[in-house]
């Protein structure tokens, strides 16, 4: 059974940050893409920033550009979200996914084979 499991949100102020995980299991994602997205209450869910399975590409939102940073750990099947410089507006549940057919790396978020169940980041003001 194939799973992404986030960890890592939480409550944070502006100006801070935070770290967040995603592990993936239950099957090889060496030909994957992993990455994350975002939904804010009352707003449809974007495109935060992907990585490909050997760390050579990654791409990132104009939004987070800059103060986000994805990484990933193939031994731990694990891609993280470093996020700095936190605003309110970066307020939302976080999703990961994975992507066998290059549509994560272009911010693209339907037709995604995998996603996790979220995790909530608060940014207070």
């Amino acid at each position: 059974q194939v799973q992404l499991v986030e960890s890592g949100g939480g409550l944070v102020q502006a100006g801070g940050s935070l770290r967040l995980s995603c592990a993936a299991s239950g099957r090889t994602f060496s030909s994957y893409a992993l990455g994350w997205f975002r939904q804010a209450p009352g707003k449809e869910r974007e495109f935060v920033g992907g990585i490909s399975w050997s760390g050579a590409s990654t791409s990132y939102s104009d939004s987070v550009k800059g103060r986000f940073t994805i990484s990933i750990d193939n031994a731990k099947n694990t891609v993280y979200l470093q996020m700095n410089s936190l605003k309110p507006e970066d307020t939302a549940v976080y999703y990961c996914a994975a992507d066998r057919r290059g549509n994560l790396l272009r911010g693209i978020r339907y037709g995604l084979d995998y996603w996790g169940k979220g995790t909530l980041v608060t940014v207070s003001s």
